[in-house]
């Protein structure tokens, strides 16, 4: 069983640290939500994790198969079995849906070994088409262009589609419910579900707990001052819904 282990992780953007001294394991088959208070560092840890070249760690490690992934470029790191489904996916016109995972799975098959000649087309659609299916995607959102006019809950659903042809081990979530209604959050929420198992492990990055009615976590953490410095069930997500950050403040400076 592949897991993901992060030890005392510092990072900095332009000089200035963001996390100080993180450390959480996420192994297949756990879904993890990392939750907190707007600049405390979530999504710098998620960007982190893929290799952003912005961010720059400057102590700790993050082991992945052996391997202290930190010494890796973002496309190792993938291939490795991480991804990252981003908060805000960017469009790409004139690149179909479809044309895109092809292409990204060719890349990875390549890497591999440099004489792969692609996924053979029949053996695509197939996958594609079995992979649509449990997402209960309309076959015809293949062919659009990627993320070009699609609405928010489309561009999330993309990510989810990516992420089941794909097939990473470990699954981050980059504030998925960002911008969602609540039927949007509803239909990428079961794609996670339908994806969910004891092959994939998942890191949710959340600021609310409505995500978490539809993606129930195994493990609940509170991210405060770049660290982590609550942990619970999903129980504790029910707790910030009601009574918000403020007694975790008062708790995380009375130890500081």
């Amino acid at each position: 069983m592949s897991e993901l282990v992060i030890k005392n992780l510092h990072v900095a953007i332009e000089g200035k640290e963001i996390i100080r001294g993180l450390d959480l394991t996420i192994r297949q088959g756990e879904v993890h939500a990392i939750m907190g208070p707007n600049g405390t560092g979530k999504s710098t840890l998620a960007y982190t994790l893929m290799g952003h070249p912005s961010y720059e760690v400057t102590e700790g490690e993050v082991w992945f198969k052996g391997q202290n992934i930190l010494e890796l470029e973002p496309d190792e790191r993938s291939r490795l079995g991480i991804f990252l489904a981003f908060q805000y996916p960017v469009a790409i016109p004139g690149v179909t849906v479809a044309n895109f995972l092809r292409t990204a799975i060719n890349a990875r098959r390549r890497a591999e070994n440099p004489e792969d000649k692609g996924i053979p087309i029949p053996e695509f659609r197939k996958l594609l088409k079995s992979k649509m299916e449990l997402l209960k995607m309309d076959p015809s959102f293949a062919g659009r262009y990627l993320n070009d006019g699609f609405s928010g809950g489309e561009k999330k659903r993309a990510e989810i589609l990516q992420m089941a042809m794909l097939q990473p081990e470990i699954a981050i979530l980059d504030e998925t419910d960002s911008g969602l209604d609540i039927d949007a959050l509803r239909i990428v929420a079961e794609g996670v579900n339908a994806l969910r198992g004891k092959d994939l492990g998942v890191l949710v990055i959340t600021h609310y707990q409505r995500i978490l009615n539809y993606i129930t976590p195994d493990f609940v953490h509170i991210m405060l001052g770049g660290r982590i410095v609550e942990s619970g069930d999903a129980e504790l997500a029910l707790h910030l819904e009601e009574h918000g950050y403020d007694w975790v403040r008062e708790k995380y400076e009375a130890v500081s």
